[in-house]
């Protein structure tokens, strides 16, 4: 199987805007014009990097909703950091705040129990929790109570922080301080095990919060003096102050989600109406350069309806073009047989036999040229519809003709087909299988499947093209030494003419040598 991923697919102009430029970009410019004023028109204008294009879905909907994607994604998130650092400040000062208070309240009833006798410390705690309306639950210990600390958190860590630092500067003389943060179903407040649940109600109703939602209690722990430890347990004035550690909860992410949906639902409205009429200019665009007559309905915004107009002027122009063109080289044909017809009759009264045989050489050269350039316009304007072809059943025929007129050709059947005109394509491919057949003697035809497309290849065993001269040999009238010799009937304009046929069905044609001897052509095709 010939092998194609070697060769490049070059991009060759139009032959129709080399014959008339002017007219093309006569016809093309209100389009431009209309596209170029137009919102979406001015951003086209602004090429970005190459690398960027590649980055960029091919599509101008994908594209739109990446960067909106993008764009609220960014603005969410910094709205989100910008948010999340004013609650972090607030709730810091607050706990800071909180903490101070709390602090200052602990130092003075530990000052207040170290200047009471020991005997007396269990007498003033027993009226306390008889009487209630204290911030703190205190109770007296010969030892310290390890306690089950909650989860470290910035918050917990910086009320821990602040109140021993704050109670250590107040009361330098404790012999040791302990400060920490336990869940109420976890909290010891004796030696002996004994859990804050486990206490009457009304000493702890006041003081501390076990139901219905739990707050997590600051515990104080000082030694005020060998084998005496003065426990006290509270809330802080926020009990619920952990809550702000996180100032991102799951309901602010739903929401910010929520949002996202919604503006992604609306670009998506908007870029529909946007691409739309771009999609219907391109289908449109499209189906006129396969010969088609599309119209584009001028409703929706003012710059579609003008670009839609100036589509429908620029289609006419060129319709108009094209049929004088015809008109005109029919016309010269025509008009130039006649003289050549005179010419030749008037060299046959020359009495020079040599001079007549060369008169009779250029005017047939001459009458052929003629022919082969109505031809060309001919063959490159068949007017068909196009339908599903089935190219095992098109290339099968011409597999057989050309073996019963002698020549050797092998093919594969494939089962693929593509969708163009019949006639124009049978007539493409023709030209390059009698190429194959008349310089190299025998031909291959492998057809099979690539990326969204056909492709075709026919290899000749002849004896190949210089590279050189690999990008002339679709000009018009161009014949190498070798060719000449094998075909002198030809005209050179066969390749032109097949190129132009597979270029109006959106494929492309490459010739190029095989790495084995002899040239193959390449035919490109969309897929079916």
């Amino acid at each position: 199987m010939p092998d194609t991923s070697l060769y490049p697919i070059p991009h060759e102009p139009d032959p129709l805007n080399q014959a008339a430029p002017n007219v093309w970009q006569r016809a093309w410019a209100p389009v431009r014009n209309a596209l170029m004023h137009s919102f979406l028109g001015r951003w086209a204008g602004r090429r970005a990097p190459n690398w960027f294009e590649r980055l960029l879905p091919a599509s101008l909907l994908a594209r739109f909703l990446l960067v909106m994607t993008l764009g609220v994604l960014a603005s969410q998130l910094i709205g989100n950091l910008i948010w999340a650092s004013y609650l972090k400040g607030k709730s810091e000062q607050e706990v800071s705040q909180a903490s101070s208070h709390v602090a200052s309240g602990a130092a003075s009833a530990i000052q207040y129990f170290q200047t009471l006798p020991p005997n007396f410390r269990h007498l003033v705690i027993e009226q306390m929790r008889e009487m209630g309306g204290t911030r703190f639950f205190i109770s007296t210990n010969d030892s310290e109570i390890h306690l089950h600390s909650i989860a470290p958190k910035p918050l917990s860590n910086l009320v821990i922080e602040q109140i021993r630092h704050q109670l250590s500067a107040q009361l330098p003389q404790l012999l040791d301080l302990k400060v920490d943060f336990s869940w109420p179903e976890e909290l010891t407040v004796a030696n002996d095990g004994t859990r804050i649940a486990e206490l009457p109600d009304h000493w702890i109703k006041d003081t501390l919060l076990i139901q219905p939602r739990p707050a997590p209690v600051l515990v104080i722990q000082a030694q005020i003096e060998q084998g005496q430890w003065l426990y006290l347990a509270t809330l802080m004035p926020d009990p619920f102050f952990l809550d702000n550690s996180n100032p991102l909860p799951l309901e602010r992410w739903v929401l910010q989600f929520a949002t996202l949906l919604t503006v992604l639902l609306l670009s998506w409205v908007v870029a529909r109406w946007i691409t739309g009429p771009l999609a219907a200019l391109s289908n449109a665009a499209e189906a006129f350069g396969k010969g088609e007559s599309p119209i584009l309905p001028e409703t929706g915004s003012v710059e579609f309806v003008r670009t839609a107009q100036a589509f429908a002027a620029m289609r006419e122009r060129i319709v108009r073009y094209l049929e004088d063109r015809e008109k005109l080289f029919t016309a010269i044909s025509h008009d130039l047989r006649t003289p050549i017809t005179r010419l030749k009759l008037r060299t046959e009264m020359l009495d020079d036999d040599a001079a007549r045989a060369e008169f009779h050489e250029d005017l047939d050269e001459l009458d052929m040229m003629v022919k082969g350039a109505l031809q060309s316009v001919k063959d490159s304007d068949i007017h068909e519809n196009h339908t599903s072809i089935s190219l095992d059943a098109m290339l099968g025929r011409m597999v057989r003709d050309a073996r019963l007129a002698g020549h050797e050709v092998a093919f594969t059947r494939c089962g693929l087909r593509v969708h163009g005109k019949p006639l124009a394509l049978k007539r493409a491919i023709g030209n390059l299988l009698d190429n194959a057949l008349y310089y190299g003697h025998s031909a291959e035809i492998s057809v099979f499947e690539g990326v969204g497309k056909r492709v075709i290849v026919i290899r000749d065993h002849g004896p190949g093209v210089p590279d050189d001269a690999l990008e002339t040999l679709f000009d018009p009238y161009v014949r190498l030494e070798h060719g000449r010799h094998s075909n002198s009937h030809g005209h050179g304009l066969g390749l032109g003419i097949a190129r132009n046929i597979i270029q109006a069905h959106g494929g492309e044609l490459v010739l190029n040598n095989h790495h084995e001897g002899g040239l193959q052509a390449v035919i490109m095709l969309p897929a079916d």
